[in-house]
């Protein structure tokens, strides 16, 4: 997966610098999203991009038919691009990448919580507002339930995980015991 990301990360840049130099954010946003979804098909993996007897140019090709109109000109030669290189298997991981950098652009993160309990909207809005504060950022909240966790909360806010469950606490503190002993 890190392999993936690696490629996938010169392109998601050169699509984004591009597409806000267009003012384009969300037409690109949009275009690489129907594109990653049409490469992640199960069916164009195998029969298409997997394919050795297609040469590359065939497989953009056919891989721009069937994106159809989603594509814009920049699009399709964006494609084109990409395929002169193998790389239109990526295209999941670059538009991935490409979300990160327009979230990080319009100073907006998602933050994952999950808890022990169900939150309710007064503790939704007040961790979202001190997430807020605190990074500098508007934030969306998606909440998740885990049982397992005891009590307490994890939050996960890109690279950043915060464990404040009871069950994180309980391992911290059996490895500290652990290790003098």
């Amino acid at each position: 997966m890190a392999e993936t990301s690696t490629v996938a990360r010169p392109y998601a840049k050169a699509a984004f610098e591009f597409a806000h130099a267009q003012g384009a954010l969300e037409a690109w946003s949009g275009m690489l999203a129907s594109a990653a979804q049409v490469a992640d098909d199960e069916a164009m993996r195998a029969d298409v991009l997997g394919n050795p007897r297609l040469s590359s140019a065939a497989k953009t090709d056919l891989f721009i038919d069937v994106c159809g109109e989603a594509l814009g000109e920049e699009g399709r030669n964006f494609l084109y691009a990409l395929g002169q290189k193998n790389r239109l298997a990526a295209l999941p991981a670059i538009a991935e990448q490409f979300e990160l950098l327009k979230a990080q652009q319009e100073k907006r993160m998602d933050v994952t919580i999950v808890s022990a309990y169900p939150l309710d909207a007064k503790q939704e809005d007040t961790l979202a507002s001190a997430l807020a504060k605190r990074l500098n950022r508007e934030i969306s909240i998606t909440t998740q339930v885990d049982s397992a966790l005891l009590g307490g909360v994890i939050l996960r806010a890109g690279d950043t995980v915060i464990d404040g469950s009871v069950r994180g606490r309980l391992a911290r503190l059996h490895d500290a015991l652990s290790v003098r002993v």
